[in-house]
């Protein structure tokens, strides 16, 4: 079988018809490619080249021979410009997770300042809970994710991402829209679509405190898990809604958003996190570019 440097010479003496410049082309002298292109035309059994005093040209079976032999040599390069991109972290594939509001305008940004900074990485996008990116960290599956609070992982570095207030989402005809912002108050005795304790547990706890401090007791009217299903029930009527202000980004008709004057002991939190060992090569050129886009 022939080696990828005498498919070099060929394709160079091939290309230039002059032993004397392809060898100056490789940086070689031309004895050494005379006898590459030797090596390679007993090993095929044919004439490539033919060579008088005066001048080389290309056989019937070179000329076919070159078509093929320009391809290989193109692939070999580029897979040799591939690895060592991959193994810099220049190229390569990293898989994101991210929770459902995080995908309405954090990760829309993210993506697309990295397809214009790093265009050779493939980015593989996962919507999940929090609670199932931590598994898939673990397990691989994914690389970095956007997650919420409580992340006990030791295995885990995690960063602050994003910190927001709370609104509440106000279907139409709400009386309360006449307001400029909501106290708790305002939402007691009230019909509320609440967050389920599974599935959205941050969320759920968060609103709890919350309600418990401010010694009010919405009538929650609905459990779900995600916001964009929240939202699209108090768009159809059925109740108020506490979110996160970035859902807002969402624009649904016929709901209006109002600020809560009392905020939770902690805002509304949303991190980073990778595992400490991952050793994908592309994970540190991604982890830099989320970085730059926290907003805190």
């Amino acid at each position: 079988m022939f080696e990828l440097s005498q498919l070099r010479c060929f394709v160079a003496a091939a290309e230039e018809l002059h032993f004397g410049r392809a060898a100056q082309r490789l940086n070689m002298t031309q004895s050494p490619l005379s006898r590459q292109i030797q090596l390679l035309e007993r090993i095929l059994d044919v004439t490539l080249l033919e060579r008088t005093s005066r001048n080389v040209s290309l056989t019937p079976a070179g000329r076919v021979f070159l078509i093929e032999a320009r391809r290989i040599v193109r692939l070999a390069e580029s897979a040799s410009l591939s690895a060592r991109r991959v193994a810099k972290g220049d190229a390569g594939k990293v898989s994101i997770g991210f929770t459902a509001v995080s995908g309405y305008m954090l990760v829309p940004q993210i993506v697309s300042q990295a397809r214009a900074a790093l265009p050779n990485i493939d980015l593989e996008l996962r919507e999940m809970v929090s609670g199932d990116q931590t598994d898939a960290l673990l397990t691989g599956l994914i690389d970095i994710g956007f997650v919420r609070p409580p992340i006990v992982r030791g295995e885990f570095e995690t960063v602050l991402m994003l910190s927001e207030p709370l609104v509440v989402a106000l279907p139409s005809g709400d009386h309360r829209q006449a307001k400029s912002a909501l106290e708790p108050a305002d939402l007691d005795d009230q019909p509320l679509i609440m967050y389920s304790r599974q599935g959205a547990g941050y969320f759920h706890d968060m609103l709890v405190r919350l309600f418990d401090d401010a010694g009010v007791t919405p009538q929650y009217v609905q459990h779900v898990t995600q916001i964009h299903s929240m939202l699209g029930l108090v768009r159809a009527g059925l109740a108020a809604a506490i979110v996160p202000q970035s859902a807002t980004g969402l624009h649904p008709d016929d709901v209006q958003f109002r600020q809560l004057t009392t905020e939770p002991e902690r805002p509304v939190e949303l991190y980073l996190a990778w595992k400490r060992d991952n050793a994908n090569p592309a994970l540190d050129a991604m982890r830099k570019l989320c970085l730059e886009t926290a907003v805190v």
